[in-house]
Order: C-alpha cells, then structure tokens, then sequence
C-alpha cells in the first residue's frame, strides 16, 4: 500500500515540477500577452510607431505585424525587455524621425498659460504654470505634435532641429 502512495507522490511531484516549467517556457494566451507586452511599453500614447497608442502597437507586436523596436520614448530598454518577454532577438532601435527631426516650439509672447499643451504632453516636455508662460524642453521632446492640437491660441509650432 504504502508504495503505491509514494508511487502516486512521484507522479503528482514530477508532473507539477514539468506543469511549472511549462507555464516559465511556453508563451501564455495572446490576451495575457498582449497585457504583458503592454506593462512593457511607457504608456505615453504618442503615436510615434505608427499605431494610435501603446495597446494597439502592443497587439501588433504579439500578432506579429510589427517589430518590437518602433518606441522611441521606450528606447533600447523597452526593446531589450520586449525581446527578453517575447524570446527574440535584441534589436536596435528604428530610426521613426531622420536625423533633423521636429520638435515643437512655443511662442512665448503668445501663450497664455492655459496647461492644455502641458497636460497633452505623454513625455513631461512642457514647463510652465497656470496663467504663466510655458516653454518646451527640446531634450525631452520626441515630436509627437499632441500638444498643437489643444492649444486655444496656436502658439505652439514644429521646427527642425539638427
């Protein structure tokens, strides 16, 4: 009797250590991935990659329909984890903008401190409080172009930077 108990034992301790193994291995369901995927991504909606935001270039890359190295916010970090999550290849980050790319600029004299660039902004590059100037951080800006759109006066432009 007793051999039959432990016989049992084994077989429950050898199929939970190869159940346990399985689950580290063995991709999950495309849902949880996709979610995963997404945790990875910074979440700034800027649409740099071509998709509309972070969730749906998170489905394209689990659909495999995209490249994991389009986020320029992420940067190499974010490539390196995507590709350690979806066991691929290590990539360099695609070149989104040529080299002279766009970042936006405030019209200081025009600006009216209304925050609605500030709050629009997925990378924190605005500065500047309610009722008072504000001003683009050029280091920080990624050329987005979401801040033109809600300012009420239409200071804000793009200009190419070298």
């Amino acid at each position: 009797m007793w051999l039959a108990v432990f016989t049992i034992a084994a077989i429950a301790l050898i199929a939970g250590l190869g159940l346990s193994f399985a689950a580290r291995k063995l991709p999950s369901r495309p849902g949880e991935l996709t979610e995963q995927v997404n945790e990875l991504l910074p979440q700034t909606q800027c649409a740099q990659c071509g998709y509309p935001g972070c969730r749906p270039y998170a489905q394209a890359i689990v659909a495999g329909e995209a490249p994991i190295n389009l986020c320029p916010p992420g940067g190499d970090e974010t490539v390196r984890r995507l590709a350690t999550l979806l066991g691929r290849d290590v990539v360099a980050l695609a070149q989104v903008a040529p080299a002279g790319h766009s970042v936006a600029f405030i019209e200081e004299s025009l600006c009216i401190g209304c925050t609605h660039c500030r709050n629009a902004c997925p990378v924190d590059a605005i500065v500047g409080a309610h009722q008072l100037m504000h001003t683009i951080l050029q280091s920080e800006c990624t050329g987005c172009e979401l801040c033109i759109a809600p300012c009420p006066v239409d200071c804000i432009s793009m200009r190419s930077v070298s």
